[in-house]
Formats: C-alpha cells, structure tokens, sequence
C-alpha cells in the first residue's frame, strides 16, 4: 500500500511539473524560429517562441485589416498563371504583413488576407494596389517619349524581369537614406546591364499602370543583378514603391467578388471583451463544478485549467488562425468541456448510491460513461468537419478551434480526470462525503407529455413559417428574412463614432452623407444601431472601391470618424448564391452523416431517425428566432445551425445510451419499453441540466459583454442550448419510444396474420 502511494505522489508531482511546463511554454515559449519580415522595418524580427500565447494569430476580425476574394477572368487558366499571380500577390501582401496570406479558392478564384493596423495604412488604398492588373516598365528616354506619344516602343525590362523588391535603409553621408533594393532574374540580369550601360548619367523611367512610379538616374553600368534606388523620402514611401515593383504586371486579370475591411479597434475591442467574458465564465464554471460535484468537482476544475493551457498551447503550435467565431468556439467547447466530466461524476455518484465503494464507483463511473462522451463528441465532430470543408473563413475559425477543443476535452476528461482521481484515491481520499452520493429520484412520466410538448413545438414551428410572410409585409424588413450580405450581396459599413446616435438620428443626420458619397438613393440604405455602444451599421449595395473610399472620407470629414473605426465589407450576388447553397448542402450532410453513425454505434435505425428528427426540430426552433427576431442570417447563421446540430445530438446520446444500458437490465415484456424511456430520462435529467447550465452560463456571459458582430450568434446558441435540452427530454425518448410501439405492432399484427394462415392450412 506505502508502494502505491509512494507512486501516486510520484506521478502527482510529474503531472504539477508538466503543468507548469506546460504554463512556462504558453507565457515564454519552447524552442525558436523565425517570425519573417516585420510589416514596419525591413529586418528580420526577434525570434518568435513555439507555443507561446502571445504569438497565436489574430484574423482580421480581431487584428483588424484587409481581406479580398477576386474572380479570375480569363477562362481555362493555367496552373502556372495562376501560381505566378499569386506570388505576385504574395509578394505584395508581405510589404503589409508577414502574417499575410493568398491562397487559391476553387478552380477560378484567389483570396488574400492581410491582418494589418488599419490606423497606420489606408485599407481602402491596399485593395486598391491589390487588384490593379497595371503593367510594370523599365524605359529609357526615347521609349518613354515613344510610349506616352503612343508610337510602337520596346520596354528594357518588365515586372516579369523582376524576382524581388524590398524597402530598407542605408547610411548616407547627410543622414539615413531610405531606399528600394532590387533583384532581377537571369535574363533581367542581361536586361538592366544592357540598358544601364547605354544610359550612364540618363534617366531610366519606372512605370506603372501608365504612371511614373520613379525616375532614378543611372550612376553606373550594373550588371551584378542587383540595384539600388534611392532618393526616397519615407520609409513608407519606399515600401510603396518596393510593392508596386513586386506586384508587376499580374498575369491573369482579376475581378473582385468579396472583399472586408476591419477596423483595428474593432478587433482590439473584440478581443478584450471576448477575453474577459471567457475568465468569467470559467470562474462560474468552476463554482458550479465544486459545489454539485465537491471533491470530484475541484478536481475536474484542475483537469479544466490543463484543457485551457493546452488549448492555447497548440492554437500557436499549430498555427490556427483565431477569428471572433474562433473565440466563440473556444468558450463554447470550454462549456462543453464540462459535460464529459459532468457525466463521469454522475456516474459515480450512482455508483455509490448502488453500494459500491469510491474506487469501485470511480472504476465503474468511468467505464459506464466513455460511450456517451465518445459518441456524444464524435458526432459533434461531425457537424466541425462539415463546416471546416464548406464554410467561409471565419465560419472555418469557428470549425478549427471547435474540433481542437472536443479533441482535448475528450483528452482532458477520460484521461487527465481519470489520472487525478486514481492518484486522489490511492492516497485515501475515499470519504464518500467528499464525491456525494445520488438520489432516488421519483420517475417521473415524461412521455405522457409528448403529444402536448409535440404541440408547442409544432405551434413554433409554424410560428416561424408564418412570420416568413409577416415579414414581407412589415415595411421597414420587406424581406422573408434578414439575409446578410453572405446571402443577399452588397456593402456593408460598420462605424464607431464619438457618440451615441439613435435610428432617427442616424437616418436624419448620418445617411445623407453616406448617400451622397456613395451615389445612391437615401431609401435604398439600411440602417441597423447597435445597442449600449457608438456602432452604427449601414448596408446598401455592392460599391466600388471609389465609393468605399468616398464614405469613409465624408464620414471622417463630417464626422471625425478615424479609419480604424470604420469597418467594411464587399460581396458580388454571384458568391452569395453559391454560399446560400452551401448552407443548406452542409446541414443535410451533417445532418446524414450523424444519422449513419448513430445508426451504426446503436445498432437500431429507430435511433437514428428519432435523433434527427429531434436535430431537425431544434433547428427550426432556432430557425423561428432568426425568423420573428430577425436576425442577420450569413455565414455565422451556418455556424450557428451546425452547432447547435452537434450540441443537441450531445444531449440526445447521453439519453440514448441509458436507453441502450437498461435494454438489457430491465425487461421490455414485464416493465415495457415506456417505463425503459422514462427511467432513463430520469437517470439523465440531473446531466442535463448541470450541462446545459454550465454552457449556458459561458454563452451567456460571452453575449453580455461580447460586441455587437457575436451577439446575434450567441443569443441564437443560447436559444439552441434550452431547445436541445428540452427535446432531448421531452422530444427524443418519447419518439423512440412511439417508433418502437410502431414496429412492435406491426410485428403483432404480422404475427397474428401468420398464424391465422397457419391454421387455415392446418384445416385444409
């Protein structure tokens, strides 16, 4: 026995070193590499630390910036076209951000992102640079005159001549000189000797999209492959010129098709407040934890911390981009973190209720709880992976850090838990009053209420179609449903300003402007105010770049609105069709693929079908919010729906699994399948609620004090929270249970057939 302690105390100690390895990794970081090009200087940044929670990337949403989806015009294009435009792109975006990225969408469409300090560059002028398929010369005197005169010419070199430009600094004899350094390609090489050599002590023209970019004179024949062009004022300017040659002629032309600008304090808001919201709902949660669960409880909040440090650890380690979603998807798998454990501690309290000692109760609390947490969590896995392969972007932040939070929850409750209760219960922590015994609880009848509970849920169901219509008619919607931009196409600009403005203030005072910079109609601009803050937001259709540029310089005219509070986002009607059908496609598959594996794991299609047709009415329940509320439906409202799909699903298999458990412990000829359901939804109800609760209590705080972009996503989860616990209740079993009194008729009355024409031929 002193051996057994002596090794818990041992393994106790390993795992306190671990943890406060695990703390040093995220506050200082294990290891080094390089973080690339800073986005201000042109050197190489201190080393970044793996792991470190510092250096977990911000998204647009939350750093702020620029981010572009164009539409590749020509038809059938290469893959060495497009390659070549997205380096081309890439080497623009690095000048902004090195935390920049382009990347292929499709067959025929490139994204860019560029997380950027929106107070320090012009957005509006990034996009600009961006997109403009501008041709990049090098000209000597006579082409230059040939060029602007419009006769024939030959350009000594092109921006395909051109592997890299870069901006940087170099000591000069009166002070600091800020210059562009360049780097030509082979046959460039060739190039910028022969036309240097010809023009010592000329001029050499640089041109972009029929503009001088710069006119350096030539000091020298070079031939090294590389050159220096100074004179350059800023170091901004440098930069500038350093892009515009990097960019060079874009090989395929493209159209944008979405586009979003962030501002910076937006972002930094989001961030904060998301942040807070967060610590505070752990805190609750691990008060909730102690005081149902004691002992077990505090140990659980430990395993809790573990799952944060973790969590962190590998959003930088495995270079996940965080986005607002993003955060929404740590909180809420911090609460559903909670369930797993809640299940095992019930678990164990039964039994010890049954007579069993706390090891024995420990031992066996676990193995009667790891098929529901698995199932439970696969299937929301499910509904993660859907949204991962068909959502947007921010949707996949959602998806990504959801996936890694049930992944290390799952880690964190069968194993970690597991691991604090052995070592707890080896060194005699084994007094039943420290895990609490459960109660006899009364069974109730709960699936006498099916047909009223049936008829609630049904009266809200039509409710929501019924307000589809309403909608239409109400003047200020006019619409079915508020569709986003995602869905419906157009501009929408968010503004913080230095005061508060209500609707009519807004309408009377603020739209004007924004129509007349803008150069549509007053009636066409519709105006949402965000409530408890400055936030202002103004959609009305898709506009230019120019006309972007244009409001955002007559709101900060008329109103002293800083660009950095100025957010702005793009969509063409072509995208927002195919992300309206996206929608849809993703809820039937997850919806399919849940139906499949809960069929295979419980081996009766009875549950599958029971479970998601309690799936389909939890999302019409939540549909029928979005519907009477009307809320702004867009790429969240997919992540919303999935969500809550894999949340319900949760709830559903933690009753199924009982279900399945007290098939083969109760008799279903001498207790009936209705006393089986009823137990078993009793057995679950206390699980339910500590559950539901738990993840409630993290949503709702998040909704409290979150800003405005997440608001409409958390009330709708909230709402999707209290309508899975309360069909997993009142909804699932019972529909199990109709289905099987369903077959077994049909089995009684096939029964009877049959032996009617047995005796028939018996007679003959």
């Amino acid at each position: 026995m002193k051996k057994a302690k002596r090794k818990a105390v041992i393994l106790f100690i390993l795992f306190l070193l671990v943890v406060a390895g695990g703390v040093y990794a995220v506050l200082f970081g294990l290891g080094k590499e390089k973080n690339g090009t800073s986005s201000d200087t042109a050197s190489t940044t201190d080393a970044a630390q793996i792991g470190r929670a510092k250096d977990i990337a911000l998204g647009l949403d939350l750093k702020g910036g620029v981010s572009v989806t164009y539409q590749i015009q020509e038809s059938n294009p290469s893959a060495e076209e497009i390659d070549a435009t997205i380096d081309k792109l890439q080497r623009r975006v690095d000048t902004y951000s090195p935390d920049g990225e382009v990347y292929k969408e499709g067959s025929d469409r490139i994204t860019v992102e560029i997380p950027v300090d929106t107070s320090k560059y012009d957005p509006n002028a990034i996009l600009d640079d961006l997109g403009r398929p501008g041709e990049l010369l090098f000209l000597d005197g006579d082409n230059m005159t040939k060029f602007f005169t419009g006769q024939e010419y030959t350009p000594a070199l092109t921006g395909a001549d051109i592997k890299d430009a870069s901006a940087g600094i170099q000591e000069g004899t009166t002070g600091d000189d800020y210059i562009v350094q360049l780097t030509f390609t082979d046959e460039g090489t060739k190039k910028f000797a022969d036309v240097t050599s010809a023009n010592v002590g000329n001029i050499v023209y640089i041109v972009y999209d029929n503009a001088i970019v710069s006119a350096p004179t030539v000091k020298s024949a070079i031939t090294g492959g590389s050159a220096v062009i100074e004179g350059q004022a800023s170091i901004d300017e440098a930069k500038q010129l350093a892009s515009t040659i990097k960019i060079g002629a874009l090989p395929l032309t493209l159209s944008e098709l979405r586009s979003q600008i962030v501002g910076a304090k937006l972002g930094n808001d989001a961030v904060d407040t998301s942040l807070i919201a967060g610590l505070i709902g752990i805190i609750i949660i691990f008060l909730i934890m102690i005081v149902v669960f004691r002992f077990p409880g505090f140990l659980a909040s430990l395993a809790l911390c573990t799952y944060i440090i973790l969590e962190l650890f590998f959003l930088q380690t495995l270079h996940i981009t965080l986005t607002l979603p993003g955060l929404a998807g740590i909180i809420l798998s911090i609460g559903m973190a909670v369930d797993a454990n809640v299940i095992i501690f019930t678990r164990i309290k039964e039994e010890i209720a049954a007579g069993k000692g706390v090891k024995g109760a420990v031992q066996a609390g676990f193995a009667k709880a790891t098929s529901a947490i698995v199932d439970g969590n696969v299937t929301t896995i499910i509904a993660g992976i859907v949204l991962l392969y068909m959502g947007s972007g921010t949707v996949k932040g959602f998806a990504r850090t959801l996936i890694l939070g049930i992944v290390l929850s799952m880690i964190t409750s069968l194993f970690i838990t597991r691991f604090l209760l052995y070592v707890f219960t080896t060194l005699g922590v084994t007094s039943e009053k420290l895990y609490g015994r459960a109660k006899q609880m009364k069974v109730r009848q709960f699936s006498k209420y099916f047909k009223l509970t049936g008829a609630i849920s049904l009266t809200l169901i039509l409710l929501g179609i019924g307000f589809l219509f309403v909608n239409l008619g109400i003047g200020s919607r006019g619409k079915t449903m508020n569709f986003s931009l995602e869905f419906s196409g157009g501009t929408s600009t968010s503004v913080i300003f230095d005061k508060a403005y209500t609707l009519e203030e807004a309408e009377t005072e603020v739209r004007p402007v924004i129509a007349e910079a803008a150069g549509v109609s007053e009636g066409s601009i519709q105006i949402q105010v965000v409530d408890d803050n400055n936030q202002i937001v103004f959609k009305t259709a898709e506009l230019s770049e120019e006309k972007r540029t244009a409001v955002s310089d007559a709101l900060e005219e008329n109103f002293g609105v800083k660009q950095e509070n100025i957010e702005s986002e793009n969509i063409s009607s072509t995208i927002s069709k195919e992300m309206q059908k996206d929608a849809i496609l993703a809820v039937v598959i997850a919806s399919i693929l849940m139906l499949i594996y809960i069929a295979f794991r419980f081996s009766d299609t009875k549950f599958g079908i029971s479970a998601v047709i309690a799936l389909l009415h939890d999302v019409l329940i939540v549909f029928m919010v979005y519907s009477v509320a009307y809320l702004s439906v867009g790429s969240t409202f997919i992540a919303c729906m999935l969500t809550i799909l894999g949340y319900s699903i949760n709830a559903t298999i933690v009753i199924f699994d009982r279900i399945r458990e007290n098939l083969k412990v109760m008799s279903p000829e001498s207790d009936g399948y209705e006393k089986i359901v009823n137990t078993s939804i009793t057995q679950t109800l206390s699980r339910n609620i500590y559950s539901s609760l738990t993840t409630f209590v993290t949503v709702l705080i998040l909704y409290i004090m979150g800003v405005a972009a997440i608001k409409d996503f958390t009330l709708t989860l909230m709402v999707g929270i209290l309508c899975g616990t309360y069909s997993s209740i009142f909804i699932t079993g019972p529909l199990w249970l109709f289905f099987k009194k369903r077959s077994k008729r049909k089995q009684e009355v096939a029964a009877i057939l049959a032996k009617g024409e047995k005796k028939k031929s018996s007679k003959k």
